[in-house]
């Protein structure tokens, strides 16, 4: 039965997609079933597995807006073991259009339950807003996971996140847990970078993750090849780092 980890942070720019992307391969990649949902109307997880999103048929706007089941919409990327439920760019307009539906805060979830069975993880990549596809997604989720970038205002909106997820906590979902924060791009040979490192910890004590994804060439080149960073270049330090963390997070789950 798979593990839902919703991949959330309403601030862009912070390596949300980067985590969704390589964390589900990297998972994949050691032998679990693992499944991305693309949950954001950009589209970047779906175009990052090499699903080239022009030829896409059904995608989450399916879901959420026709009812349409996940088994019709999810495709086999070329990575081990790993699938993925692609987005469209309707995604855009479908808060709007789910707005006056009956438990529009489960839509996700309704589509998601049936095929838990078939997975070890599956992994949503959320929208940078708080808006009504971010509260399906954490309705459903099990656990959440937060990026965080080594940057002056990491901590911006955290706040606005947190009590979005009290609030879902209370109202829809109460068994949801922070899986953890993970700080992106980071460089240790900056005092920023120490200095956003202890605010964040103060802030999420116990919870942030050992291992930190640090700045890297090819994981920003990966994308642009629709690739994984693990199969671009698994040498790399943001391989490796992915790599850490997808170990640090089967390992929890065992």
């Amino acid at each position: 039965m798979a593990k839902i980890i919703a991949i959330s942070n309403q601030k862009g720019g912070v390596g949300k997609t980067t985590t969704a992307v390589n964390l589900a391969a990297c998972l994949g990649f050691l032998g679990k079933k693992t499944l991305i949902v693309d949950a954001d109307p950009q589209g970047n997880a779906t175009s990052g597995v090499a699903i080239d999103k022009s030829k896409v048929k059904f995608s989450t706007y399916d879901i959420l807006v026709e009812g349409a089941k996940a088994e019709q919409c999810i495709i086999t990327t070329p990575y081990d073991n790993l699938h993925i439920l692609p987005s469209s760019i309707n995604l855009a307009a479908a808060e709007l259009e789910i707005v006056e539906k009956n438990h529009r805060e489960a839509l996700l979830k309704n589509a998601l339950l049936p095929i838990k069975q078939y997975y070890d993880f599956i992994i949503i990549d959320c929208p940078p807003s708080l808006g009504l596809i971010t509260t399906n997604a954490l309705t459903v989720a099990d656990t959440f996971l937060v990026p965080i970038q080594c940057e002056y205002y990491a901590l911006e909106g955290l706040s606005q996140l947190m009590s979005t997820v009290r609030r879902i906590k209370r109202q829809y979902n109460d068994s949801i847990e922070l899986e953890g924060v993970l700080l992106t791009m980071y460089d240790g040979r900056l005092n920023l970078t120490q200095q956003v490192v202890e605010e964040v910890k103060k802030f999420f004590p116990r919870k942030v993750f050992g291992t930190v994804v640090p700045r890297g060439v090819r994981l920003s080149e990966a994308p642009s090849f629709g690739m994984p960073v693990i199969y671009y270049d698994k040498s790399c330090k943001g391989s490796q780092a992915y790599l850490t963390l997808a170990k640090e997070i089967a390992e929890k789950e065992r």
